[in-house]
């Protein structure tokens, strides 16, 4: 069997149960793992942990598949004023507007963007081109005064007299004495130095949270006047007695100023009533009733037949956001303790189920932005008061919940929701990109591999947390967004790598792509242009299912 074939095998049996490989939950935070080198390192004797006895076979069923991805993420729920929001309808004409002139916009963007890098490359290519003229004639000019003095040397070897990286200060009498290496490195390094300066501009290295909710491009946080209008139409709306949750959503779909997100999270989650009189008698319930529960519930983290739920959320917690140092202050990992103990203690159907942790957070960074104004990402949340803090975390308790009422059955049971989602993917994109669709079925990637995590966890481990807020503006206002929605958005994101993924000839090569794609610098024009496609998408398809059904 061929080394390829080898490696397809022994991932399909074996890397699932790898702790640490990217079939592994948190395998984007490690380094790819390499079957072939892991046998390799078996036959020289480095035994592995000893394995269970039989022959492993792969996996035949979701139950099987959930059994041996043992580290795999969860989410969800539905509620009541979710779903009737779900009822009402956006205006067609004004997102496919919105969405139509974000696509038209980043086009021209990037067309100019290309013009601007070729003509800076050019320019230095006639400066390089100028420089080594000058020197070329600086250079005759020395020969020449060293003829006239009469200090003349011999032409062989005033090439190696000069200091040289190759020649370890010797003398080297011609070209033919010099290291073998040293033509092609020197071309190599020409060659390397061509391509950077060919390549476009890096953007700036951008915070994972801090500033980016209010980012229209990457790297410029000034509000812009369009921003500012924006800003004004959101506190005229809020303003009102009784807000318009209609007019809300429409107004949040492309985007909610970091000023005014927390209360509308508060109104279009259905957390908060629309009228503006009974916000805050309401705020205190929800409030009193939480922390009710904290009472309630939260010494019995340790009884028995509760202490395995609160021994995996405790072991859960580092790992959410580990490179935020926001979230691994003792604190708050104490508060996302309380929150998602309470839950699962709430939601006995599915419990706490992996992955849940990463739901808390957008909702905790937005509300801490209610209390302060600088950056959140290295903030000190012991600064806050007592007061402060508690109001943050019942928030984002009541938010979470609502949010998981409208997607429950992707955590209960076989969690029936994230197959039928999944399998709902592989038909969309195999209607909507054959080609991208054909090549994973020849490599023998199966959707369920790469897209469980998708929609587990809402996209949140496949961009930065900064690019999940601005998502979550646009499900907050979009009808079902959390649970209908997400799909559409997850194959927009797949062919959006459509390129990236046709180059990849082989299965361990794909699978280490989509579960490591290179967003670290995505900024909110991206995810517009991805809500943008998606909602194109939805327009196409949701209203008629049979046509991505073959």
């Amino acid at each position: 069997m061929s080394s390829d074939g080898n490696r397809k095998q022994f991932w399909k049996r074996n890397v699932a149960k790898v702790p640490g490989s990217i079939q592994h939950v948190y395998g984007a935070q490690h380094p790819p793992f390499d079957p072939l080198l892991h046998a390799n390192l078996i036959k020289a004797g480095n035994k592995p942990p000893p394995a269970t006895p039989g022959k492993p076979k792969k996996a035949t069923t979701f139950q099987e598949f959930e059994s041996i991805t043992s580290d795999a993420w969860d989410v969800g729920d539905d509620d009541d004023e979710l779903l009737a929001m779900a009822a009402q309808n956006l205006n067609i004409e004004v997102v496919m507007e919105t969405a139509n002139k974000v696509i038209e916009n980043h086009s021209k963007q990037q067309e100019r963007q290309r013009l601007d890098d070729t003509t800076e490359l050019e320019q230095r290519e006639e400066d390089t081109q100028e420089e080594a003229a000058e020197e070329e004639e600086e250079d005759e000019e020395d020969e020449e005064d060293r003829v006239e003095e009469g200090d003349v040397t011999s032409p062989e070897l005033s090439f190696a007299s000069q200091s040289s990286p190759y020649t370890d200060g010797r003398l080297v009498k011609s070209h033919s004495e010099a290291p073998i290496g040293s033509p092609k490195d020197a071309a190599g390094e020409c060659a390397a130095l061509h391509r950077q300066r060919s390549l476009p501009h890096r953007p700036p290295v951008i915070p994972l949270v801090a500033r980016m909710a209010d980012q229209n491009t990457s790297g410029t946080p000034a509000m812009t006047e369009r921003e500012a209008s924006r800003l004004d139409k959101f506190k005229q709306l809020l303003a009102g007695p009784n807000t318009d949750l209609e007019e809300l959503r429409k107004l949040s779909w492309s985007g909610i100023p970091r000023q005014v997100r927390p209360i509308t999270w508060k109104l279009l989650s259905g957390y908060l009533p629309a009228n503006a009189e009974r916000r805050e008698s309401v705020l205190q319930r929800k409030r009193q009733e939480y922390f009710g529960f904290i009472q309630q519930y939260y010494d019995s983290r340790n009884d028995e037949h509760h202490q395995d739920t609160y021994r995996q959320i405790h072991i859960d917690i580092p790992r959410t956001n580990p490179l935020i140092p926001l979230f691994q202050q003792a604190s708050v990992q104490e508060i996302f303790e309380r929150i998602l103990f309470i839950w699962a203690i709430r939601h006995p159907a599915s419990g706490y189920v992996q992955g849940i942790n990463d739901l808390v957070t957008p909702f905790f960074v937005v509300y801490v932005f209610e209390y302060i104004e600088e950056e959140v990402e290295n903030f000190d949340v012991s600064s806050l008061q007592e007061e402060a803090l508690r109001n943050i975390e019942a928030d984002s308790f009541w938010c979470m919940s609502k949010l998981l009422d409208g997607i429950q059955d992707n955590y209960t049971f076989a969690q029936p929701g994230i197959q039928r989602k999944v399998k709902a993917l592989e038909e969309l994109v195999s209607r909507i990109d054959e080609s991208v669709h054909r090549h994973m079925q020849q490599y023998e990637v199966e959707y369920l591999q790469f897209a469980f995590r998708w929609m587990n966890n809402l996209l949140m481990r496949e961009l930065p947390l900064r690019c999940t807020i601005r998502l979550w503006d646009t499900y907050q206002a979009e009808p079902e967004g959390f649970s209908h929605f997400h799909l559409y958005v997850c194959a927009a994101f797949l062919v959006r790598w459509r390129k990236e993924i046709l180059e990849e000839r082989d299965f361990q090569g794909l699978m280490i792509l989509l579960q490591n794609l290179p967003t670290m610098h995505w900024g909110n024009e991206e995810v517009s242009v991805l809500l943008a496609e998606a909602y194109r998408l939805k327009f196409a398809f949701a209203d008629a299912p049979n046509h991505y059904k073959r």
